[in-house]
């Protein structure tokens, strides 16, 4: 069946030949109709058992001589299969996810937390992207590769739920996060290369300023678009009591955006705020669109000839057409 879907005619106006077939049936039925039977047997069970046998070789050899007709028409259309091959030129993206893993990550306002759900929606993000080359860099107070750039999404996504607090030592180190990240990138011969820097804080760790990260990533040509993640005023954030246990009290959001602004601007970038899951999923979405991987589809058409089979089976019909007039029909009398 699905042969058939592939098959073109060459010469389509062969198919009026089909025209043949009901105008040489009407012929045949009303010629049928019109003959005399003359009785040349005095036994008439014997007339009717000759009679009834002519009659259905007669049909029958019209029938295999219309099917021939058919089959010959077809051929003369020269059907042609077609074989399609589609290569695929792909010039991907080097994309680097930095990824802050301090304490206020695990701040409420987000569900479940701001940690949880900025991995969560990074896998989505990373679904989206099955050409590219992607790397995960984690901080907090300082900083070091989850993995490398790579094209296997599934071992990239197991490595983000691996990501949790208290892989790293406290603190924000935003300048390390975005250095580890632009080192991964450096020797990328990639179009383009972009870094997604995500925190929630202000730079409180690490040796690299942040800004100075910014300037080697725009050396680099590396653009980062960073995310601000947390609402404004005040969110639910983890502390620990005497006794050890963790409980959430209501303490004031404190985020950077001048300098996670002036990052961005430094490197042709751009700076998001993530008030809540929606949010930080919209701003995916709009980096997802402007970072969009070439794809380039050449496609090559192979045709073959497929008449060869018609026009022998047409001639195979003629020809049993034939042994039968010139054999079985001849017997009977």
């Amino acid at each position: 069946m699905n042969w058939w879907r592939n098959i073109e005619f060459a010469n389509p106006e062969a198919f009026w030949l089909l025209a043949l077939v009901p105008l040489l049936t009407a012929w045949h039925v009303y010629s049928s109709t019109r003959k005399n039977t003359f009785v040349s047997h005095s036994n008439i069970a014997l007339l009717k058992h000759h009679t009834s046998l002519k009659y259905i070789a007669k049909h029958f050899l019209f029938a295999l001589e219309m099917l021939s007709v058919a089959l010959i028409s077809t051929a003369l259309a020269r059907p042609q299969s077609s074989s399609e091959n589609r290569e695929v030129v792909t010039e991907g993206i080097d994309i680097v996810i930095s990824l802050d893993i301090s304490g206020s990550m695990l701040a409420r306002d987000f569900q479940p937390n701001r940690l949880e759900a900025s991995r969560e929606l990074a896998k989505e993000f990373i679904e989206k992207r099955e050409h590219d080359r992607i790397g995960l860099v984690i901080f907090a107070g300082e900083a070091f590769t989850q993995c490398p750039l790579t094209t296997d999404h599934a071992v990239l996504k197991k490595l983000f739920n691996d990501v949790d607090f208290g892989m790293v030592k406290d603190g924000t180190a935003i300048g390390s996060g975005l250095a580890v990240a632009v080192n991964r990138l450096r020797n990328s011969e990639a179009e383009s290369k972009v870094v997604i820097l995500l925190t929630d804080g202000e730079n409180n760790a690490g040796d690299i300023p942040p800004l100075t990260a910014a300037e080697i990533a725009q050396k680099f040509g590396i653009t980062v678009y960073t995310v601000g993640v947390g609402t404004t005023g005040t969110a639910p954030m983890p502390a620990r009591t005497i006794d050890g246990r963790i409980v959430y009290r209501d303490e004031p959001v404190h985020i950077d955006e001048e300098t996670l602004k002036k990052i961005a601007d430094i490197t042709d970038g751009k700076y998001f705020r993530a008030q809540n899951s929606k949010e930080l999923q919209n701003i995916y979405a709009l980096i997802d669109e402007m970072e969009k991987t070439k794809i380039d589809v050449i496609e090559f058409s192979k045709k073959k000839e497929e008449y060869l089979m018609l026009a022998v089976a047409s001639g195979l019909f003629l020809l049993l057409s034939f042994l039968i007039k010139t054999t079985i029909l001849r017997s009977i009398v």
